[in-house]
């Protein structure tokens, strides 16, 4: 039996910046965006994993959460609570670079870590902390 990774979900308060930064500061291709019931499912991945999906959807996607419920993971998110993502690359620094330059909200410069890789961090737009890493040459 084989089990893949299809998609994994970024919970974001504005699309449209979401949008921008994972496709333009990123270079995540734009698969799917469409409105649902009220929501708008946005999925996006990478052209070298075409198996793997990233949605980005509103805090709490679920149409039958209390408002208070939506407030509660409203503000988990402004203090930069909600898990984030890591991604991986053959040149972070390169990564770095570039997604600094698109303006993105530095939160670790890249530096080599005690545990076998380079990494940096940054800040999505919504406050998710986005790590990027590369396996150091042994």
């Amino acid at each position: 039996m084989e089990i893949n990774l299809a998609q994994c979900f970024i919970a974001v308060d504005d699309h449209d910046k979401a949008l921008a930064f994972y496709r333009d500061a990123l270079g995540l291709e734009v698969r799917n965006d469409v409105g649902f019931e009220g929501m708008r499912w946005v999925t996006l991945g990478s052209p070298s994993q075409p198996d793997v999906e990233i949605v980005i959807e509103p805090p709490l996607a679920d149409p039958n959460a209390s408002d208070a419920d939506r407030q509660a993971v409203a503000e988990l998110m402004a203090k930069g609570l909600l898990r984030g993502v890591i991604f991986r690359t053959d040149d972070v620094d390169a990564a770095f670079e570039r997604i600094r330059a698109a303006g993105g909200e530095v939160l670790q410069e890249p530096m080599d870590q005690p545990y076998g890789v380079r990494d940096c961090a940054f800040r999505d737009p919504a406050g998710n902390m986005l790590r990027f890493n590369q396996p150091r040459k042994k």
